[in-house]
Formats: structure tokens, sequence, C-alpha cells
């Protein structure tokens, strides 16, 4: 979808119906890149957010399990907590980002490094929407919505 004034375009990650119910994640690194990523959050919220930016897609089975037992077991569906996150919640959460992506093609720190959950915005995280940092700079961590 383009943006009214056409600078901007606009991809949903997960539409209704697309047949995603496989799983996957991804990073939205920030960019000025005139592409806008849009995923649905929240739990039963159906928060829709986005980012501008470039996607990077992470591969490997089952990487978003410890992500859904957060926020669809211990949160129960509800995005994220309402009254701040608890210690050991929040310990779960650094430890369920902390994915492998590999650094950019145009440096020499191509070995994977590790996402790390950027606690300056955590007031952004949700289920399906966790603001890391990348090997890039900002970014957020989206999965399939529990919704």
């Amino acid at each position: 979808m383009a943006d009214p004034d056409g600078d901007k375009r606009y991809i949903f990650l997960d539409p209704n119906g697309s047949g995603t119910d496989q799983g996957w994640m991804f990073v939205i690194v920030a960019a000025p890149t005139g592409v806008v990523y849009q995923n649905q959050g929240g739990g039963y919220g159906c928060v829709q957010y986005q980012q501008e930016g470039y996607l990077i897609p992470l591969f490997g089975p089952d990487l978003d399990t410890e992500l859904k037992e957060i926020f669809v077991g211990e949160l129960k569906g509800h995005g994220a907590p309402r009254s701040g996150w608890p210690v050991e919640l929040l310990d779960r959460l650094r430890a369920a980002v902390g994915l492998h992506v590999y650094g950019p093609a145009n440096r020499d720190d191509v070995f994977p490094t590790p996402l790390v959950l950027d606690e300056s915005r955590l007031s952004e995280a949700d289920e399906a929407w966790v603001p890391v940092l990348t090997p890039d700079g900002p970014g957020v961590l989206v999965w399939e919505n529990s919704d």
C-alpha cells in the first residue's frame, strides 16, 4: 500500500488469512528507507504498530517459544504488564530477545551478534513488538500476535 503523499510504502507483516500461522520472526531495523512495516501486537488489544526501516528475517525452529511463554502464558495474552515489569519477567524478556543476527555485509563484523533489549524504550514493549538494539542501531523484534 502506498501512502497518500506517495513517498512511503506500507507492508503489513501478517495480514489476516495470509497463512503465516506456522510462526515467523523479524527484526525491523529503523532506517529512512521509505518502507514502513506494520504488525499487529498487544495480544487481545490488537494494537497496530509500525516502523520505517528494513527487515531482517530470523531463522530457526521455535525462536518465539520463550516470548510466547512470557506474553501468552505469564501475561495471559494481554500485551505488556500494566504496572511495570517484575524483575524476573524482565530478565526472561532480556534473555528471550538475545537472538543472533549477522552484521551488515558492508562491515567487517559479519559474525552473529545478539540482539539486546532496548531498555530506554521499554515502555514500547508489547506482545509481538519489542524494542531491541541491533548491530545497526535501534529496531523492533516482531512475531505473530497471539489473538
